[in-house]
């Protein structure tokens, strides 16, 4: 039984989904119910412990507690047709006699890229099962209240989150514990209009664990805090001092001039957040996650503060890939994208945990293939592939940010999947996820060949979605079309192509494993994009039919996708053509294509003398990094993340017995 505040049980939902260029009127969502912090409490009680198992979700987020003690956090964000629910083993938490749950439950009410919000489905639904019968489930019965400690200092991101002012004194605080007195609360009530297909979520609980800060001083009435390393979570704490005194928190990825942190970040996000004491022994307790390095706490005087941590969360993660080398500056890029995989693998893939929170697909190419080559381990990959098929209702040809109310597509990312899935069969072989997974993969490639192809092969004025070529645009190396969202151009480009003709290559391989018939128009696609695109004034690649100029882009695709490298003086101008450019003239995207074209053509010499170029990853290094960056170096764009996974490329392409591509 799905159960909710009394404020949200008649809503009407509000339908967030539409394509990203649709126009559609928008329905306003009421800002008193943002940001709502619900608790919800529940006694029960068992003559002996037995195994008892919970069944538990939550829209948007939960924080499960039984009997005073924290178990876990989640779901997954979903979309409604497949919400995730988690199985726990609860067991370990359970006394014979009166136990108590308590569940800290999060509506946020926005519409961005972290979960499926703004739609005004706030609900808890969980089960009891003891010994396989079912004991316990939600209904009226759970006693319910808004959590009043939590308001919000201001939105921060893309809309991303909430920055939280947290009131210790609030009458909520504590409401885990079993003796708790909830009898002011309210009850709950039946969420009426529920209409979502629960599946249970097959992925881990997350690692949740406290870390020391690596350094801390004071200066005047601030501690300066410096955990050694950026990662994601939150800050916690213990204070004393008197009631309504005001502790100022503020968080970021690089510090100031003068050594303060640079809280209103580069990446479009303003982490300050406030902690209100009550005037005993508080401890501070923040929901939401955000990724930092550095914290400053103005501190009032006479206020005590100690224990200060970071709470760290992040995906199981487990290193088994090898890596033969002993050039200590890899070694170094190495470890730097094997921490952002860790710290930057949730219970979604993250573009980036600080401005956007969210999983896309494109993104995916690099930093799934990261995390599932440093691990090998599969599990999330092939759960973030099904996100996509689950999201396939809003567009066939699939979105590219995937679980969220931000309807945003890219033609690019899309055309990516195929070769996704057939890398996922090359590390675990689960010929059974392929084949549940055909009838999205065979509407993903109709969409685009009915919708877009022209009559030799192409395809032509793809302006329901961005054409993306590469990030950010002052990284694109002058590529000649016009690339304005939504496109402004009518015809034929060549990376658009490029991917067009992988995507009928990786689909063929697909439809080959899975015993079906293949496509049967790659050739005349590849013969089609020579003849558009190739120039013999050149002896390149062009950016699109008429042009003639030839983006390091242009030719990136076509060597690692072998168009026209049966001409082994053809192959070896796209090599030299690559090489002499360098990747200085690409964004970290297209980077990873082009040490992947290299690698395959037998040229791991210069892939690697490519990567090592100081103006790549060591620039990174150079400039303080922990996690990769958005971007070859901090400047490089305006509102740069230092925390971006997409930037991972050499912990793919240098791992042994590894499939690059």
């Amino acid at each position: 039984m799905y159960i909710c505040h009394p404020d949200f049980a008649e809503l009407t939902p509000i339908n967030v989904f539409h394509k990203e260029y649709a126009e559609v009127e928008p329905v306003a969502h009421p800002e008193e119910l943002q940001n709502k912090h619900i608790l919800f409490r529940k006694k029960f009680t068992l003559d002996s412990v037995k195994k008892v198992t919970m069944n538990i979700t939550a829209d948007d987020y939960f924080k499960l507690y039984i009997n005073g003690k924290f178990v876990t956090q989640g779901p997954a964000a979903g979309y409604i047709r497949a919400y995730n629910f988690m199985e726990i083993d609860i067991t370990d938490y359970l006394i014979a006699g009166e136990n108590t749950i308590a569940v800290h439950t999060y509506y946020q009410g926005l519409v961005n890229r972290v979960w499926v919000s703004g739609d005004l489905r706030e609900m808890l639904y969980a089960e009891l099962y003891a010994d396989g019968e079912k004991i316990l489930e939600t209904d009226t019965s759970w006693k319910c209240t808004y959590h009043t400690g939590y308001t919000a200092c201001c939105v921060t991101g893309l809309d991303t989150a909430f920055m939280e002012c947290y009131d210790s004194g609030a009458h909520e605080v504590g409401f885990a514990a079993p003796d708790f007195d909830d009898s002011a609360w309210g009850y709950a009530a039946i969420r009426e209009n529920a209409d979502y297909t629960l599946k249970k979520q097959e992925i881990k609980l997350l690692d949740i664990y406290d870390v020391a800060p690596a350094s801390m001083e004071k200066v005047g009435d601030t501690l300066r805090i410096d955990m050694g390393f950026e990662a994601i979570g939150y800050v916690c704490a213990d204070a004393k001092g008197n009631k309504g005194d005001t502790i100022i928190i503020r968080c970021g990825e690089e510090l100031n001039p003068d050594g303060s942190v640079r809280y209103d970040m580069r990446c479009w996000c303003l982490y300050e957040e406030k902690w209100i004491l009550s005037g005993g022994n508080d401890t501070l307790e923040q929901y939401d996650y955000k990724a930092f390095r550095y914290i400053n706490i103005i501190v009032p005087e006479d206020v005590e503060i100690s224990n200060i941590r970071m709470k760290v969360r992040h995906y199981p993660f487990e290193k088994k890939a090898v890596y033969n080398t002993d050039n200590e500056k890899l070694l170094k890029i190495l470890k730097l994208c094997e921490d952002t995989a860790k710290y930057g693998t949730q219970e979604n893939y993250m573009d980036c945990p600080t401005r956007e929170k969210g999983q896309y697909l494109n993104d995916m190419t690099i930093s799934a293939r990261a995390q599932a080559t440093l691990t090998g381990d599969t599990t999330m990959y092939k759960k973030a592939i099904m996100d996509n098929c689950m999201g396939s209702f809003i567009c066939p040809g699939m979105m590219c940010v995937t679980n969220c109310s931000m309807m945003q597509e890219i033609a690019d990312a899309s055309m990516q999947m195929p070769a996704q899935v057939c890398w996922i069969y090359s590390m675990d072989g689960d010929i059974e996820f392929l084949k549940s997974i055909e009838p999205y993969m065979t509407g993903l490639y109709h969409y685009f060949r009915d919708t877009y192809m022209n009559e030799d092969g192409l395809l032509e004025s793809v302006k329901d979605k961005w054409n993306l070529v590469d990030w950010p645009p002052n990284l694109r190396d002058d590529y000649d079309f016009d690339l304005s969202r939504p496109v402004g151009a009518d015809g034929a480009h060549n990376v658009m192509n490029a991917h067009w003709y992988g995507f009928l290559c990786a689909m063929d391989e697909y439809y080959t494993i899975i015993g079906k018939p293949v496509t049967g128009i790659r050739e005349k696609v590849k013969a089609a994009f020579i003849e558009a695109f190739y120039s013999e004034e050149l002896g390149l690649f062009v950016d699109a039919i008429g042009s003639k100029h030839a983006a390091i882009h242009s030719n990136i695709l076509p060597l690692l996708f072998d168009i026209g490298t049966e001409d082994e003086a053809l192959k070896q101008r796209l090599i030299d053509y690559i090489h002499q450019r360098g990747l200085t003239n690409t964004g970290v995207s297209i980077a990873y294509f082009a040490l992947a074209a290299l690698k395959k053509h037998g040229r791991e010499d210069i892939a690697l003398e490519l990567a090592l170029d100081e103006g790549l990853w060591l620039l990174m290094l150079s400039e303080g990094a922990t996690t990769t960056f958005e971007a070859w170096g901090k400047d490089q764009k305006k509102n740069t993340s230092l925390f971006h996974p997409w930037a991972t490329a050499p912990a793919i392409i240098f791992a042994e017995g590894v499939r690059y591509y």
